[in-house]
């Protein structure tokens, strides 16, 4: 992998790679260590990692590993800038409803957690984009703590150097929430009565934010 260049005062870091797994572990390190020296905060950095993860990972399933391509990290006011450059002209788009595969399951990550994103048509292929926030106002006290609960999780499980792909992550949740209800009647509780509840709590709050 090539080495990565910071330029002052923008905070812009360009990293060539060729599409591989490795490749994919690798630009996520290079990514944390970037932002952890622009000062960026543990969760940005987390989201970061995965909006990373994600779009270098589409690359290599849709446009061939070995292809080569190009991430960009731009630190802008208020927000950290992820693009992925690369060689195909083909627009990625969602998986849709209802769909098992995993083609486009990043995108709808992506669209959850970021502020915005995109694709932009270059002279040599594209590039995906995305926005995330870096407002303490945009960042969910309760999804900090599940992001923050989620990796301890994942290390326990010995799962830390698996890229954490939307269906890497989404496995582990499934995992967690198996284990609590595990736990729970270990504890002599019922395990759907807490589900039940927290059911109601989620959508509650969901009401809450809508209004």
């Amino acid at each position: 992998m090539a080495d990565y260049g910071i330029s002052e005062p923008r905070l812009r870091s360009v990293l060539p790679f060729k599409a591989a797994p490795a490749e994919v572990r690798n630009l996520r390190k290079a990514a944390r260590s970037t932002l952890v020296r622009w000062g960026v905060d543990p969760v940005a950095c987390g989201e970061t990692e995965l909006a990373v993860s994600e779009l270098a990972t589409n690359v290599l399933k849709h446009v061939g590993e070995g292809s080569a391509a190009t991430l960009v990290l731009e630190s802008l006011q208020h927000v950290i800038r992820v693009e992925v450059h690369d060689e195909s002209h083909a627009v990625p788009s969602p998986t849709p409803p209802g769909c098992e595969a995993e083609c486009g399951r990043g995108l709808h990550l992506l669209a959850g957690m970021a502020a915005r994103w995109g694709t932009l048509m270059t002279a040599t292929g594209k590039a995906v984009w995305c926005e995330l926030s870096l407002e303490p106002s945009r960042q969910c006290v309760r999804v900090q703590r599940a992001a923050a609960v989620l990796e301890g999780y994942r290390q326990a499980a010995g799962s830390r150097n698996v890229v954490p792909t939307y269906p890497v992550m989404e496995e582990s949740v499934t995992d967690l929430i198996a284990d609590l209800l595990h736990w729970l009647a270990a504890q002599g509780r019922d395990p759907d009565d807490i589900l039940d509840r927290a059911q109601m709590h989620f959508e509650a709050e969901q009401e809450a934010d809508v209004a």
